[in-house]
């Protein structure tokens, strides 16, 4: 199922219009989380940013050990309306 599709049909908007809003919809998430901002989509879920902590792990085909940077991760939290329908 295409999103833009979907969003077309259910909202009765033509392709076109039906592609802006959703390209829209998200920009406006990546630049939340870019900023490090929390994204509710009402039943849906949360999209946040963690930062992991620099760490050591090893390389799986040498078993060498390496250095893993510090770094910021999306997170995503599903809504409990969502949880139970699925």
């Amino acid at each position: 199922m295409q999103l833009i599709e979907q969003v077309a049909a259910q909202a009765r908007l033509t392709r076109a219009q039906s592609n802006g809003v959703v390209n829209a919809l998200l920009q406006a998430v990546v630049e939340a989380l870019t900023q490090e901002y929390t994204v509710s989509l009402p039943d849906l879920g949360t999209f946040s940013v963690k930062a992991t902590a620099a760490r050591t792990g090893r390389n799986p085909s040498t078993g060498e050990a390496i250095q893993i940077p510090a770094e910021k991760k999306v997170a995503f939290k599903v809504a409990a309306t969502l949880k139970t329908r699925l």
